[in-house]
């Protein structure tokens, strides 16, 4: 059976924390170690980049031409703009309200997943990038769990992405580590003896709409999860394995 555990009781993460620390912690005093194989700890990206202090006051940033043109196209502030373009390989969409790019990760989102709200009590106007290697940050997450613990689960980090032709937002990983991000199926059978020919499993994205039902998108507070059952056999393979190559591209 698979179980969701909420990691409740964070509290604001503010830059510099030890976030390795503070979710240890919270560990704990749940009582949800030791860990076994198939546990999985989500965490959302904004406590990730809080702890990394990826703030930008965006009263600093100035907008050059290319920002001031697409913000009239979208109709958003030039500064953020700016701060988009700075954080992403290219743009994909910008129409009213909407600017799609591919963030220099890899990973198409919506304003380079730069975000304003839930970032905590502030002065001024600030907002908030994505970590600067979300895959390298859930690797540091998990090595220093397991220096606390002996033993660690698998970490992902999640945010939230709409998807084309379906309405709202999912979770899905931005980095990963401690278990295959994305399965490989292709060449196994299946129940009446086919042979699989283009089935992969994302399961990194799965585990992280899994642990978003238990901490939700609005003012919940609960940035962190352990799914606990599930099994896999694969090696580890990082987000970045989910991110569609452009020869395999068909929207683009």
């Amino acid at each position: 059976m698979i179980e969701i555990k909420p990691l409740t009781g964070i509290g604001e993460v503010g830059p510099h924390a030890a976030i390795d620390s503070i979710l240890a912690d919270r560990i704990e005093a749940l009582a949800l170690s030791p860990f076994e194989h198939g546990d999985i700890l989500v965490v959302t990206q904004k406590i990730i980049s809080k702890a990394e202090n990826r703030f930008v006051d965006i009263a600093q940033v100035t907008p050059g031409v290319e920002a001031r043109r697409l913000a009239e196209i979208t109709r958003k502030d030039p500064r953020l703009v700016e701060l988009v373009l700075s954080e992403s390989k290219a743009v994909l969409r910008a129409v009213p309200h909407v600017l799609i790019t591919q963030h220099r990760t890899g990973h198409v989102m919506a304003n380079a997943g730069i975000d304003r709200s839930n970032i905590g009590g502030r002065d001024g106007e600030f907002a908030l990038l994505l970590p600067e290697n979300p895959d390298a940050s859930a690797e540091r997450l998990r090595q220093a769990l397991t220096l606390r613990f002996g033993s660690a689960p698998a970490v992902v980090i999640s945010d939230s992405f709409g998807r084309p032709w379906r309405m709202g937002v999912v979770c899905v990983a931005i980095g990963a580590s401690g278990l295959p991000a994305l399965q490989d199926k292709r060449g196994e059978m299946d129940r009446d003896g086919r042979v699989l020919e283009v089935t992969q499993i994302a399961l990194a994205d799965m585990a992280a709409t899994a642990a978003g039902l238990a901490m939700g998108e609005g003012a919940e507070g609960v940035p962190a999860a352990i799914i606990r059952g599930l099994t896999w056999s694969e090696e580890q393979k990082a987000a970045s394995a989910l991110v569609r190559s452009l020869e395999e591209d068909l929207f683009r």
